[in-house]
């Protein structure tokens, strides 16, 4: 019995590579001829010497007279996207002109149903094209004007409707990577050990659905004076993507050093309006910032443009705290202070800080959500921090998430 391996090592592929039936041609990743077989030369009129080592397109233009022309454009997309995904191509039907050999300036219309393959290295990266072509001018021709027309038209349909497919899931990749480095962003800069409160307080940060939504919400809770005096933040930067995320680092930076000199919440929230004015990215940012003091059950807080935070007492009572509200964070021309209150609460006492992704909804006016809030607090206000924001959360985003970021703090007084 004779060795299989032996036979095939007898091959001259060579050989077989120029009696291959069909138009077929190596290129380089660089779109230059490597070799074309007999049937190539005789179909395109070419001698071996015009192709091979010459740039594909240098051979073989689209058609100068016809300003519609898209064979060429059609080819390179094909071939591109084998040489991007490493896999094999079938090109719809092809109106691709061809100059007449030996008459300069004369094009002929010609018919052609591409198809293009990888020819992969060891390594898996595509070393070489095939460029197989099949040409169907006397197929068009033979079917008549109005059929025919009918076909190409058929064909150049089906071109572009894929190369809106391909600019989609490029869209779509590059919204993906976006999305996915804003969110690492905004998990770097965001605060993740709570050591001023341990067990008292929870956070919870749900990114908004769908990858042009990334946006720029943040939470920060400050040691102010030994862990029995904090500062509990949280704020909202418009936009979307990378740039917002950028912006909310900084804004929430700036006030956690300005709350730790600060006399009190108004005065910090003033310093970040003034930071807010030389940062690009940070116009209509709104931030809600509170001081609480553990010692003296006192909370005092001050709003720029930001959703209310929420006092739940013992007893069930939900203090909306809207008695310091002003304009977002870059609105202000005037070096006036900012308003400030304060309220008092009793042990067990739970304060909410949230933005607005967890209240706000297309259909309806925010009072509604802002009820919806106060009532699940009250609901769940003998629930431990983590276990009442995850009820929070379920209650209140939509079941396929929301449309805007969502940022939540829950600390137990």
């Amino acid at each position: 019995m004779s060795d299989p391996s032996s036979d095939t090592d007898s091959i001259d592929y060579a050989a077989v590579f120029q009696a291959l039936p069909g138009m077929v041609a190596l290129l380089t990743p660089d779109l230059v001829y490597a070799d074309v077989n007999e049937e190539f030369l005789r179909m395109a009129g070419r001698r071996r010497e015009e192709l091979v080592g010459r740039y594909l397109f240098d051979v073989f233009p689209d058609n100068p007279n016809d300003p519609a022309s898209t064979g060429m454009r059609n080819l390179a997309a094909s071939l591109r996207r084998v040489l991007e995904t490493g896999e094999r191509d079938s090109m719809a039907l092809q109106r691709y002109d061809v100059e007449v050999p030996g008459r300069p300036g004369v094009w002929e219309e010609r018919y052609w149903s591409p198809c293009n393959a990888p020819v992969l290295g060891t390594d898996g990266e595509v070393r070489l094209l095939v460029h197989r072509v099949e040409e169907v001018t006397e197929l068009i021709r033979a079917r008549g004007p109005g059929e025919g027309r009918d076909l190409v038209l058929e064909a150049e349909l089906y071109t572009r409707a894929r190369e809106l497919q391909e600019v989609n899931e490029r869209l779509r990749r590059a919204h993906a990577r976006d999305r996915e480095v804003a969110l690492a962003l905004q998990e770097a800069m965001l605060p993740t050990c709570r050591q001023t409160l341990h067990h008292r307080a929870a956070v919870r940060y749900r990114p908004a659905v769908g990858a042009l939504n990334v946006c720029g919400d943040w939470y920060d809770i400050v040691d102010l004076v030994g862990g029995r005096r904090v500062g509990v933040s949280v704020g909202d930067v418009v936009g979307h993507g990378l740039a917002a995320a950028g912006v909310m680092g900084q804004l929430r930076s700036a006030l956690s050093a300005a709350s730790r000199v600060a006399e009190g919440p108004a005065q910090a929230l003033d310093v970040l309006g003034r930071y807010a004015h030389v940062v690009d990215g940070a116009e209509s940012a709104t931030a809600v910032t509170t001081f609480i003091d553990l010692d003296h059950g006192t909370l005092t807080y001050s709003s720029a443009g930001h959703p209310p935070p929420m006092l739940v007492h013992p007893d069930g009572r939900v203090e909306c705290l809207d008695k310091a509200t002003d304009p977002p964070l870059d609105a202000r021309p005037d070096p006036t202070r900012r308003p400030q209150a304060a309220t008092t609460f009793t042990s067990g006492a739970t304060l909410a800080l949230y933005t607005d992704g967890l209240v706000e909804r297309r259909s309806e006016d925010i009072d509604t959500g802002l009820a919806r809030l106060a009532d699940s607090l009250a609901r769940h206000r003998e629930d431990d921090p983590e276990t009442l924001a995850d009820a929070v959360l379920l209650e209140l985003l939509p079941p396929g998430g929301a449309t805007d970021d969502t940022a939540l703090v829950i600390v137990r007084l």
